[in-house]
């Protein structure tokens, strides 16, 4: 029987809203003072902002709009761009990262002579990178796409390595007893090996790639919610600043779910939390 906060409870769902609703209440107390205010923004104008992003043609209640009704900025320009940036980002570094991890993970040699690169590349601070990226592809959505590839391609690559290297041997042995060739071994062992792996990967790249696009806006961009956030500094409107990060983490949440759908989907093999418990 599921207590009260166990993750299928429904008292987990009303203590986690009273939180949230907490946490609200608790930044909107202390941003009465001014000089707060300043440094952290106020929860009421940063809802403002948001819906004069995306409802300006609306009702908008004058209490969300302390200081007047904010310019309306082209918020589905700049996160269309952004979102086009994270997916071809997650997408690519996703697919780079699962071929590489099992070929290296089936070739020894290979993998013994790359160790080292691998290794160095992926102590490398990606930042670093963002100008070399700016200069061979512009300051076009292509640069961004590449330092967010960047992000995500090692943390699938070492997943799927691990996932494939994690393969019993016993099993192994037993479906080449019965005939299999590496085709098969791949599409039938390797692969459902990895597969657990390669999600649990993918729930982090999604935010990956979402800094990677965001950080590349930043250091050269036109167009973006991380341009969008950068001119808002600038102008130290820290209440822009929040609804833009607001915005970026409600869509990586929505890709995020995403992620967790498809794994349902494809993994109905793999019994649950609470079914293994039953065994």
């Amino acid at each position: 029987m599921a207590g009260p906060l166990s993750p299928s409870g429904r008292g987990l769902r009303y203590w986690q809203a009273a939180l949230l609703v907490a946490l609200l209440l608790g930044w909107h107390l202390v941003s009465r003072d001014a000089q707060y205010a300043f440094f952290l923004g106020e929860p009421i104008t940063v809802a403002g902002r948001i819906w004069s992003w995306f409802m300006p043609f609306g009702f908008a209640p004058s209490a969300l709009f302390p200081d007047g009704v904010p310019g309306r900025a082209d918020i589905y320009e700049h996160l269309g761009v952004t979102l086009l940036e994270t997916v071809l980002a997650f997408a690519i570094g996703t697919v780079v990262g699962l071929a590489f991890g099992l070929w290296l993970a089936l070739a020894p040699t290979a993998s013994a002579i790359l160790d080292p690169y691998i290794k160095a590349a992926n102590s490398m601070p990606r930042v670093i990178l963002a100008p070399i990226f700016a200069l061979w592809f512009g300051l076009g959505i292509w640069s961004k796409v590449a330092l967010a590839v960047t992000l995500v391609f090692f943390i699938v690559f070492f997943n799927v390595y691990q996932g494939v290297k994690e393969v019993s041997p016993v099993v192994l042995a037993n479906a080449r007893m019965l005939g299999a060739n590496q085709r098969q071994l791949l599409r039938s062992v390797y692969l459902p090996s990895a597969t657990s792996w390669v999600f649990s990967s993918l729930h982090t790249s999604v935010g990956l790639a979402f800094v990677g696009a965001v950080v590349g806006e930043y250091l050269g961009s036109a167009r973006g919610v991380g341009y969008l956030i950068l001119q808002a500094e600038g102008t130290f409107d820290v209440n822009t600043v929040f609804a833009g990060m607001v915005v970026l983490t409600a869509f990586a949440l929505l890709l995020d779910g995403l992620v967790g759908r498809i794994e349902k989907r494809l993994m109905k093999w793999q019994p649950r939390q609470g079914e293994t418990e039953k065994l």
